[in-house]
Order: structure tokens, then sequence, then C-alpha cells
């Protein structure tokens, strides 16, 4: 129905462009929103309050204007001036019924709009250093940026999915030094192993295949290795200075090439765990985009080149420093150390250059809530870079928490106790995990409730949604089973026939979808369209618990079998662009 008024207000308004009442170089917004107080009609919209600055005309007056033009609708009942100049439309009760129709037709495509057409979206969500396994942590942001992507599909913009793969900098040579180091192991020497490398068991796994694959190839006496390396943090040493002198033992002793070929064997074999996981866990991606690549084609070179030519660096105690505090951010930031290498802030800022230059109308980076002091940089960088800062838009994203019984678990990559990803999908299933991952804001925080996630009753939110999909399902199995035979048309003859106070309440609830799919979409919140098919699944079990479908009055019988197939469908929507399944028996 709101579509159906939007598409009055803009014939109207088209009408009165063409009698030169109003000179509108591009067609507004059109705000249709569902009123509170039913004395004010069903809908309402503040066109005339929004236009009326620049069509030099009195709110009231214009509002006037525009409902003397409005085109006569049969869903329409009357439409009245309201305050200082908001615009009521009061519904004829007849036309709830038409959404049973409306789904009935659309089927997939009921829900989907055209809002966002003609734009081109970028989403970078997940972005996880390919230092280990994706964790229950890293789920969240998984589960949600892959759902604001598929929302914004369904409403129309042209959506580019990006995973932005740290394989340059200091972590991944952690790694490599972590995988040699435990190669040696594998080899028979005897190693101390650093407090600050990489301990998980992955750690040992890849260091076993190339050990099984290369036998002592990149063999190197532990005596040597450790020759006047400075002392660990459990000596009395610092464990920053232990690690990078070891980074550096490594480099010198395998050589560039044979480091290089380690490095590589390491990463790819963490990236590929990533990708196998995030794609059995629903989730799909456009680009998998290298930092490296950044490096090796000067693109860093060119971003800090293009802020030199504006004024935005500067020279100090041997750096360069992006002079962000003028643009917002807290401090300057330090872009090439006194060493001359990157600081991974360099490699940010030409990584969004690159995605400036891409031609995005939006660009939305998924982040986990601890990067939040990181925005202000970044929003800089992109004013820096001669872009307006709103193209960037940065969603937070609180980690999950996971619990076993009260036993918080840890999740440290680095020590290498954490639960993956995996692990948590393969206990609860990746339809519960999707789902609980996107039931509240992304920025609130989250306990994950293991036990509740794989129970089979009312209380496990996804078990609830889906039940009442099969639900509908065993009613037309039954219908079979009983030997009735059931008429389409028929049904929709008789949906005035739906009068109860259940079937009243659904027609209203079905109607709302394409808003809130529109509106979770616009204001990046899954949880939104989460929220809707609880109370959609709950309106349907109240329904069925109350009324009896399979009635010996065909005509009724039919009618009821209509609405709950429209049910049936608005629920294997919603869930499909959750990807989550529907199944026809649970």
């Amino acid at each position: 129905m709101k579509q159906q008024i939007e598409e009055l207000i803009l014939q109207a308004l088209e009408t009165l462009k063409a009698e030169g009442v109003l000179e509108l170089e591009i067609t507004p917004h059109i705000s249709i929103e569902r009123t509170r107080d039913a004395q004010h009609g069903d809908f309402a919209s503040n066109l005339a309050l929004i236009l009326a600055k620049s069509a030099k005309v009195n709110p009231r007056e214009l509002a006037t204007i525009i409902i003397a033009v409005l085109p006569q609708h049969d869903a329409v009942m009357k439409v009245e001036l309201a305050g200082p100049g908001f615009i009521n439309f009061f519904i004829n009760p007849n036309s709830q019924y038409q959404i049973v129709n409306r789904i009935h037709t659309q089927g997939r495509s009921f829900g989907l709009s055209k809002i966002g057409a003609g734009k081109k979206v970028q989403v970078e969500f997940v972005s996880a250093n390919p230092t280990g396994p994706l964790h229950v942590g890293h789920g969240r942001g998984a589960a949600y940026g892959s759902a604001v992507a598929d929302l914004l599909t369904a409403v129309g913009f042209d959506v580019h999915r990006e995973y932005y793969v740290n394989d340059a900098g200091r972590q991944m040579d952690i790694l490599a030094t972590s995988i040699w180091l435990r190669y040696l192991e594998e080899c028979g020497e005897s190693v101390v192993f650093p407090s600050n490398a990489y301990r998980g068991d992955y750690v040992r796994e890849i260091a076993k295949d190339i050990y099984i694959n290369a036998s002592n190839d990149y063999r190197r006496p532990i005596e040597l290795v450790l020759e006047s390396i400075p002392a660990d943090e459990p000596q009395g040493g610092d464990k920053d200075i232990h690690i990078d002198a070891l980074i550096d033992r490594t480099k010198t002793l395998l050589g560039t090439t044979l480091y290089r070929d380690f490095f590589q064997i390491g990463l790819n074999s963490i990236l590929d765990d990533i990708k196998v996981d995030l794609q059995e866990f629903g989730v799909d991606y456009q680009q998998w985009f290298s930092e490296r690549d950044l490096m090796d084609d000067g693109s860093v070179d060119k971003a800090l080149e293009r802020l030199r030519l504006g004024g935005h660096l500067y020279e100090q105690n041997g750096a360069t420093w992006f002079a962000s505090s003028k643009l917002g951010d807290e401090k300057d930031r330090v872009v090439v150390r006194e060493n001359g290498q990157y600081t991974y802030f360099a490699s940010d800022i030409a990584y969004h250059m690159n995605k400036l230059d891409r031609g995005f109308d939006q660009i939305i980076d998924i982040w986990g809530a601890d990067h939040h002091g990181y925005v202000p940089r970044v929003k800089a960088a992109i004013q820096a870079l001669g872009a307006d800062e709103s193209k960037l838009k940065v969603l937070l994203v609180q980690f999950a928490v996971l619990y076993r019984g009260e036993e918080r678990v840890q999740m440290s990559t680095r020590s290498g106790e954490f639960v993956t990803l995996r692990e948590l999908r393969n206990e609860v299933g990746k339809d519960a995990a999707r789902f609980f991952y996107v039931m509240r804001r992304s920025e609130q925080h989250m306990d994950f409730d293991l036990k509740l996630a794989t129970s089979k009753s009312n209380e496990n939110p996804v078990f609830y949604v889906q039940y009442a999909y099969a639900r509908v399902c065993s009613v037309l199995r039954q219908l079979d089973e009983k030997g009735f035979e059931r008429s389409l048309l028929r049904g929709m003859e008789n949906l005035n026939r739906l009068i109860e106070e259940h079937e009243i309440s659904l027609l209203g609830t079905l109607a709302r979808y394409p808003e809130v799919i529109e509106r979770a979409a616009l204001q990046y919140e899954p949880h939104q369209l989460v929220h809707y098919l609880r109370d959609l699944a709950h309106e349907l079990h109240t329904y069925y618990n109350a009324h009896q479908f399979l009635v010996e009055d065909a005509c009724l019988r039919d009618a009821r079998l209509n609405l709950v197939c429209a049910v049936k469908q608005v629920l294997a929507n919603g869930l499909e662009l959750l990807n989550i399944n529907a199944p026809e028996s649970m």
C-alpha cells in the first residue's frame, strides 16, 4: 500500500510540474510513514513541508494543492490535510485483502524495490588478518556484512562485496616466523617458542605439511637462529624486540626467495581455509583485494604523493606524517616510519583511494567495534584525497562472546585458545549461527547462547521462524491427505471471508514487509528483518492454534489457505535474504 501511495503522489507532482505550479529539477524522496493514531489515517506524508521552501508556498497551501490533483484509487478511502502540512491517507478496509493476491503474483520478488537503482555500493567486511582461522567473533561481522549487502541488493543497489586481505606487514612476518620455528621442531630442533608468536594448532599443521613436502630444505641449526637474539619476555626481555629480531634472523638465514616461498605457503594455507569457511557460512565476495598488490603496483606511493601535493604531509624526526588533526582526527599520524617502512595506515589510505577511484557512490566499511578510534583518521584521509567524507560509512560490529557454562572462552589468535567459526557452525548449524548473529543491532554486545541455538523449542528464535514455514507446508500435505481440492481463484474471490482478528492482523503484518526491507536496508539494520520474521511467525502460530484451516466450507478453506501460503512466501523471502534455509518439515 505504501508503494501505491507513493505512485499516487508522484503522479500528482508530475501534474503540478506540467501545469507549471511546481518546478522540480529532481524528483524528491517521498517519505510515507504509518501513523501512530488511527484518527490521523493509516499513512502520512510530510512532502509538502519538504517542498514548501523551494516551491515558495506555505506548506498547508502546498499540501492542499497536492491533495487536489491526487488521482483517485479504490484503495484510498479519503485524504486529509493535517497540522502544519501533513497529508494523511485513510485506506479502504477492503483493500487490505489485495496484499494476498499481490504476494501470490510476485512470489520471490515480493518486497524487492528499486529505491537504490543506479547507485554503486561497495561493502567491505570481515577482512580478518590471514594469520589464523576465523573465530566466532569474526562470524558476527560475516553474517552482518553479508546481510547488509543482500538487503541493499534487494532494494536495487549495485553491490560489490569485498574482503581486504592484509597480506603484508609485521603480523604476517610473525606468522611466517612462527611457522618456520614449528617447522624446525618437525626437523628435530629443540625450540623455545617465542611468547609473541602465533601458537595455534593450525601453525603446527602448516609446519607439518611443509616438512612432509620439503623435508629439511628449510632447516637451519637452532643455535644459529638464536645467536645474539635479545631475550624474550619470560627471560626478562622485551617480547616485541625478541620477535622482531627473530623475524630479521629468519629472513637472513632463509634468504629473500626461500623466505618468500615460506611466507606464501603460510598465507595461502590460511587464506584458502578462510575462503572455504566463509563460503560454507553462506558468504561470497566479488573480490579478495590484496594489500600487497597496493605495495607492488605503487599505489601507496601514489596515494602519499596525492596527499603531499595537497599539503597534507610533513617530515618530522625522520618520519613522514599525515596532518590528520586538521581534518577532524585527534592527532597527526605517521605514514612512513624512520626506517622508511610504510605504516598500516599508509596502506589503508591507498586502499580507500582505490575505492574512490573505482567510482562507488557509497563505500561501506564494516569493522570490529575495537576499531572505533580508527574512523576519524580514515575519514580525514578521504577528505585529503579530495572526496566528500560522507561517501564513507563505517559500521561497527561488537564481537560476539561465546560462553561454555559460566566460563568465557578466550578468542586470542596469537595464543591459539579460541573457538573457530567452523567449530561453531558444526555445533549449531549455519542457519542458527547466522540468525543469532543478526538478532541485535551490530553495535550491541552479544553473548552467544549455544544451548539455546541448538534447542528445538519455541524459545529458539530461528527454530520458531522456520517451524512456522514448515507448519504451513504440513497443512498443505494434510490438504492432500484429506482429499480436498484447492482452488487459488476461489480463495482470492473469498478473501473477504477473512474477518477474524488473527486474520486481519496477519494481513496488516504481511503488508508491512516491503517497508521493513527498505528500512532495514537503508538503515543497515538486518535485525529489523529478524524481528519482523519473529512477529510474523508468532502471528501464524497463534492463528494456527486458534482456528482450523482445513474446514468443510471450501470458500473459507481456500481463502485461509491463500492467506497462510502468503505468510509462507514472505517467510521464505525473508529467510532467503538472511541466507537461512526454509525447511518444509522439522
